[in-house]
């Protein structure tokens, strides 16, 4: 990760960079782009005044997808820009994800869009003919501007990433980029297969690519479900690192081969930081990640929690040269269940200033630490917060999975934080198993209930094959 740039294109040095870059690229399925400026943005008033800007300044399109759009302060204001947008004879796109949304804003917020010529499409809304389509999410945030500029973030278009002073509710942590430069065609064609893949194609051709504005190399990563593109280079990094790798995430669920990865880099001697919500937006998804912590803080990697009301920047920075930030976290629903969409900068002095942030998280921050064989977790400070995400509830049943599964196989011995898991779940199943014998019908109706919609889609996706198969034999002929 940090070899000499001056090496000789000879040298042993430059074969390893070579190496290095060709499974940098592999891993991620995505090019190193040179030629850019990027700057980091932080938190979320920071987010909507560049992003205000840019939709003011917009001469021929706006490309707009994030997970969350609001009905609140923070959303109507991006809805009445993109309405002047669109107004002003702009070409306007916005998609935003259905299940993010839902319970956000109602359908009807997005009316005054459509009516003043937006075009708008909802991510993976519930059919009849998928029962379990809605686990996958589009979890992106991106904007695109007349194909110059783009933003990469974990930012939503919500409120409550600005907090509540009035009930003394500090804003979301958050981060966030924008880019200019050749980088930008390849944000933008995430957002084209995004759009293509609800329906026709944008009608308009994107703008000639953009000329280099800086000096900065980087790779976007636009992952899509069952890919693991992401994983794979959050794996690789792991395994390449050899000086530090401080991961800021807000959902950490350590998987165990990324965790072993983890540690061991961490017992080569790596600097190895996560720091993590102490006030989780869903309490019960925080106190399920913590039953991972024990594994890590043995392995010698320190684990901070913020004492903020929410962490919620993905971000990692490696060996002060490498450097991600965008919408993915550490866990199997980012890397394998959603679309999500992230920038891996390859910058020494991006990677510094990613480095000077993090460090400056760190003062508002407390470190856990092992007590015997229990973390030593300080009490959660600040009022929660809560909102819905898919993400965030397989995440949490996989941790519980994970821990259950172990019990039952007696892989592993289980820490103080996880006996806790296994007291919830084996109350849970004695009440079901309970409820089965006293009142069977309230579990065997749901189950024949989700059998039968799962049967009958199936069958549907069937007929709808066949018609496919003759309409095209008939065009055939």
């Amino acid at each position: 990760m940090h070899a000499s740039n001056s090496a000789p294109a000879h040298s042993p040095f430059a074969s390893l960079r070579l190496l290095a870059g060709q499974a940098l690229s592999r891993a991620a399925g995505a090019p190193l782009v040179g030629g850019n400026r990027v700057e980091l943005l932080i938190d979320g008033e920071a987010h909507f005044r560049a992003w205000a800007e840019l939709i003011e300044s917009a001469r021929h399109y706006v490309l707009l997808e994030n997970y969350i759009i609001a009905d609140d302060a923070v959303g109507r204001r991006f809805r009445e820009l993109l309405i002047a947008r669109a107004r002003a004879g702009v070409a306007v796109a916005l998609i935003h994800d259905w299940f993010g949304t839902f319970g956000n804003a109602p359908r009807s917020f997005f009316a005054p869009l459509r009516a003043a010529g937006v075009a708008v499409r909802a991510f993976n809304r519930p059919r009849v003919e998928s029962p379990l389509g809605w686990v996958g999410r589009d979890h992106r945030k991106l904007l695109v501007v007349d194909g110059q500029i783009g933003s990469i973030s974990g930012v939503c278009l919500a409120a409550k990433w600005l907090g509540d002073s009035a009930h003394g509710i500090a804003p979301w942590r958050d981060s966030g980029l924008l880019i200019g430069g050749p980088a930008v065609a390849d944000i933008e064609a995430a957002f084209r297969d995004s759009w293509a893949g609800l329906g026709a194609p944008l009608e308009f051709a994107p703008a000639p690519l953009s000329a280099p504005s800086g000096e900065v190399a980087l790779r976007v990563i636009a992952t899509q479900p069952a890919h693991g593109a992401m994983y794979r280079l959050d794996a690789l990094i792991a395994a390449m690192a050899t000086q530090s790798l401080w991961i800021s995430d807000a959902y950490f669920v350590g998987i165990p081969t990324y965790v072993r990865g983890l540690a061991a880099a961490a017992d080569d001697g790596v600097d190895v930081r996560l720091l993590v919500p102490g006030n989780n937006n869903l309490p019960a998804v925080g106190a399920l990640s913590r039953a991972g912590y024990r594994p890590l803080l043995e392995a010698g990697i320190r684990v901070f929690e913020w004492n903020g009301s929410m962490m919620h920047a993905k971000t990692a920075v490696a060996d002060g040269r490498w450097a991600r930030v965008g919408s993915s976290n550490l866990n199997l629903s980012s890397w394998l269940a959603n679309c999500e969409i992230d920038a891996a900068v390859e910058d020494v002095g991006f990677a510094e200033r990613m480095q000077e942030q993090f460090l400056r998280d760190l003062d508002n921050a407390t470190e856990l630490t092992l007590r015997g064989r229990r973390p030593q977790l300080r009490a959660a400070h600040g009022r929660q917060l809560r909102s819905g995400s898919s993400s965030r509830a397989a995440a949490s049943a996989l941790r519980l999975a994970n821990t259950v599964g172990a019990a039952i196989a007696n892989r592993r011995v289980l820490g103080d934080s996880e006996r806790g898991v296994l007291t919830f779940s084996g109350g849970a199943l004695v009440a079901l198993a309970v409820l089965g014998f006293w009142l069977p019908e309230l579990l065997a109706w749901p189950l024949a209930a989700f059998c039968g919609w799962l049967g009958l889609s199936l069958l549907w996706r069937r007929i709808k094959r066949v018609r496919a198969h003759r309409k095209a034999l008939a065009e055939r002929r």
